[in-house]
């Protein structure tokens, strides 16, 4: 089934600070990013959110509402996508909808990964198909459901001339391993990325998040802090693995600051920049010890202090964002094209997941279609 045109991915993850809609368009020769949109989260709502990301547990009524909500606000995301693009919805082939994740545990007696955000809501109030529910179908082939985002950076990424790793720092860290012969393509989650940093930020200085890691720099590293932080199992896993804020959250932060009550906030927060620093840099050195370039995408690609101290430790492989390469994409919307390509995979029945990074048995066609009313 040829499935060449236009798509919509859209992309809510594990930092929860807004909605990334990307407008793309592929074709038999490659795949163009035409048009992006960042929808942000009503307050009341990413409260209810975060409230939620960190607990193990939450009452039918809640799961029912927010995940109703949260369709509500991907639907808007990608109408004002378009309105924005001006393409009229008939032009899209599918919408790509990540979903909020709300718990990712892969690893338990009873594995699950749940993202709410309830596609029969999207898909009949943009008149779009949608293909949503990526994770779950890896996952029930034995993978970790995730990072799924691999597939998608091997197709638009590999150089046939450089060993690439792709970074990606969002809540969590990930990333992906790119040969230059095209083989042993593999990837995992690396632990904290921005979700420490953004959570500390928000309780120490009301704030979202540190920009460009101004605050983290005005403070001094901890080693002993540092040390404990780095002491987590988690760090020790040989891959695959993945993990969420469900594991790194702020309980599990405040569990080992009460080791070290007097630390300056800024100091804690220089800290967990050099947490995702050096467990970032460790992965990459242990599992791709022969890369040739790293390029790198998410929000953290935005945190100088962040990327100068990933260079300090990474050195001499050459440390850059993602749109620092010919064909290459803004750091900020990678992953949003990955589930708008990935929606193509699904529809050609292609799959989407690399069991040599999730631990799948084998390839599977991931998430479900929800069809757009065809008015009868």
């Amino acid at each position: 089934m040829a499935a060449e045109g236009y798509y919509i991915g859209l992309m809510s993850g594990t930092s929860m600070d807004g909605i990334d809609a990307a407008l793309i368009s592929t074709h038999p020769t490659g795949i163009r990013l035409l048009h992006t949109l960042s929808h942000p989260w009503p307050a009341a709502l990413e409260q209810r959110l975060r409230a939620q990301a960190s607990r193990a547990s939450c009452t039918l009524q809640e799961y029912g509402e927010i995940d109703h909500l949260c369709a509500q606000q991907f639907s808007q995301a990608a109408l004002s996508l378009l309105d924005s693009a001006g393409i009229p919805a008939s032009r899209i082939r599918a919408i790509g909808s990540h979903g909020q994740t709300l718990y990712h545990h892969p690893s338990s007696v009873v594995p699950f990964t749940l993202q709410i955000g309830d596609p029969s809501v999207i898909a009949e109030n943009t008149g779009i198909t949608v293909v949503a529910d990526f994770r779950r179908r890896d996952i029930a082939a034995g993978g970790q459901g995730a990072p799924l985002v691999p597939a998608f950076h091997q197709a638009l990424f590999h150089s046939p001339e450089k060993n690439r790793v792709i970074l990606n720092i969002g809540g969590i860290a990930n990333i992906t391993v790119l040969p230059a012969a095209g083989d042993c393509i593999t990837g995992f989650d690396t632990g904290p990325g921005n979700c420490l940093m953004d959570g500390w930020c928000r309780k120490s200085q009301n704030q979202p998040y540190d920009a460009s890691g101004e605050w983290a720099a005005q403070g001094n590293v901890h080693p002993p802090l540092l040390q404990s932080l780095l002491q987590d199992d988690y760090f020790r896993q040989s891959p695959p693995k993945s993990t969420g804020t469900e594991y790194f959250n702020q309980e599990w932060l405040e569990a080992r600051l009460r080791q070290y009550p007097e630390i300056p906030d800024h100091d804690v927060q220089a800290s967990l920049l050099a947490l995702t620093a050096v467990t970032v840099s460790q992965a990459i050195l242990n599992w791709a010890g022969d890369t040739d370039e790293i390029l790198v995408c998410g929000g953290g690609a935005h945190n100088r202090q962040l990327m100068t101290e990933l260079s300090r430790r990474l050195s001499p492989i050459p440390v850059a964002p993602t749109d620092n390469i010919a064909g290459g994409i803004s750091p900020d919307w990678v992953e949003a094209a990955a589930f708008a390509w990935l929606a193509k995979q699904t529809l050609t029945g292609a799959p989407g997941n690399l069991p040599e990074v999730t631990g799948a048995r084998h390839p599977v066609i991931l998430g479900g279609i929800y069809p757009k009313n065809q008015g009868f």
